[in-house]
């Protein structure tokens, strides 16, 4: 079997954790999801706790078939599962990546939990993998993750329009933002001055 492009692999941080996904982070995935109803917002693809299971099924297939690596995200002061995010649409050839499928319990949503994952996906991308580009994708609508990307330094490319069909048959534009090798010692100090900056 040929080498995968992204193994396995814990990032640890002072305020969370990301852990390779797998069976026993299930129950902490629906009380995560099940913290402000986020399967509700329409332009998300937070699974519902009924669903839970099919959702980490998903993830895990897309892990084995795809080449993507789902985490789990810890809070690292209590150790309670406070969401998911993953690497994916990986171009081992290229040295691109996507990170996404990103969602956090409400208590965990405005928090330095979210810039100290990407700090960590980030710096693993680009310093264990040696990515040239990393990117990352949301709903048109989504304005709270379009800010939330471009706080992190990312630069938007563009939009795709009627992207993708959803399941409620609606079409999704996806707004495409990146950052660079280049750019990543200034976005890596930028976002260890955020983690600094007082809460």
């Amino acid at each position: 079997m040929a080498e995968r492009f992204i193994e396995p692999v814990t990032l640890r941080g002072q305020y969370a954790t990301l852990e390779p996904l797998g069976a026993a982070h299930l129950d902490g995935i629906r009380a995560a999801a099940a913290d402000g109803e986020l399967w509700r917002l329409w332009y998300t693809s937070v699974p519902a706790p009924a669903k839970a299971d099919e959702w980490l099924a998903i993830a895990l297939r897309m892990r084995d078939d795809q080449g993507a690596m789902p985490f789990a995200v810890r809070d690292s002061r209590d150790g309670s599962v406070a969401g998911s995010t993953r690497y994916f649409n990986v171009d081992a050839a290229n040295r691109r990546l996507e990170i996404g499928h990103t969602w956090y319990a409400q208590r965990a949503q405005r928090t330095a939990i979210n810039t100290e994952c990407k700090l960590l996906l980030l710096t693993h991308a680009f310093e264990a993998l040696g990515c040239i580009a990393v990117e990352f994708r949301t709903h048109w609508f989504n304005q709270a993750s379009r800010t939330a990307i471009a706080r992190l330094g990312a630069k938007q490319d563009g939009v795709l329009r009627n992207h993708q069909l959803l399941p409620d048959g609606s079409k999704r534009d996806t707004v495409v933002f990146s950052i660079v090798d280049g750019e990543w010692p200034a976005v890596k100090r930028h976002l260890g001055f955020l983690l600094e900056r007082p809460r």
